[in-house]
């Protein structure tokens, strides 16, 4: 069981919206993943169309918890306003804050990041910000009031999996809330690694929206951070040097 903010969820798998074939196709991967917590970007939104044109239309509220997020922000007044945006839709008062430091990298804007999440702790929202993999960032977005950290494992959509696994190390132990990587998984592998470092869970898109088969990394996502997870639990031998056979020497006949 995960936990954010009080409230409970069986999958440890968030999933975004973005990039997909078609609306069908996510939906099918929303399903195959177990997610139960979706990021929806609110400034992409286009709330003009109507019916299966329509994204929210394929989000079964009653099973999904929506996430908005303020992808495409660069200042935290940009952040703030789209975070009110959502509240006003109706959407949620849960929000992935995310404000981007620059186009190239899409990197935070920590400062800018700080800035928003004071304001939006203060006006009641549930604020899961995307930022750098630093504990000292980490430990001043806890001590603001968010909801969880999210540090990127590698640049937004890059797929490089997980560059700096000691940072990530570092942010665990530095922070009581949840530690979710955002950001650059790229195959179940990256997952595995994610959950096994301690991680609480995983926040991904293109990995599985741009797969040759979407539906079918979905499926191989869910069962890499269950796989992940339990594997933490269960705690992963010392690293040796040298072999140790797994059959005693000892008590062998004629030794």
């Amino acid at each position: 069981m995960f936990t954010i903010a009080g409230k409970s969820f069986t999958s440890r798998l968030i999933v975004g919206t973005g990039k997909y074939p078609s609306h069908a196709v996510m939906k099918q991967c929303h399903e195959e993943s177990g997610t139960q917590l979706v990021t929806v970007a609110v400034r992409r939104l286009d709330l003009k169309a109507e019916g299966e044109a329509s994204l929210l239309h394929w989000l079964d509220r009653s099973k999904l918890t929506l996430l908005p997020n303020t992808a495409g922000c660069y200042t935290a007044d940009d952040a703030v306003r789209t975070c009110r945006l959502a509240e006003e839709l109706g959407l949620s008062k849960w929000v992935k804050l995310e404000v981007l430091g620059d186009e190239k990298t899409l990197f935070p804007d920590v400062e800018e990041t700080l800035k928003a999440a004071r304001i939006l702790v203060k006006e009641g929202f549930t604020v899961l910000p995307y930022t750098s993999d630093d504990p000292i960032v980490a430990r001043k977005l806890e001590q603001i009031g968010c909801a969880a950290v999210m540090p990127l494992a590698a640049p937004i959509g890059s797929g490089l999996g997980i560059r700096n696994p000691h940072n990530l190390r570092l942010v665990i132990e530095a922070v009581k809330i949840p530690v979710i990587v955002d950001a650059g998984v790229g195959t179940a592998s990256d997952a595995a690694i994610a959950m096994e470092l301690g991680c609480d869970a995983l926040l991904m898109n293109t990995a599985i929206a741009s797969a040759r088969e979407p539906a079918r990394m979905a499926r191989a996502m869910r069962l890499a951070v269950e796989a992940g997870r339990e594997a933490f639990l269960a705690g992963r031998i010392p690293m040796k040097a040298y072999g140790s056979a797994s059959s005693p020497i000892d008590g062998i006949v004629g030794r």
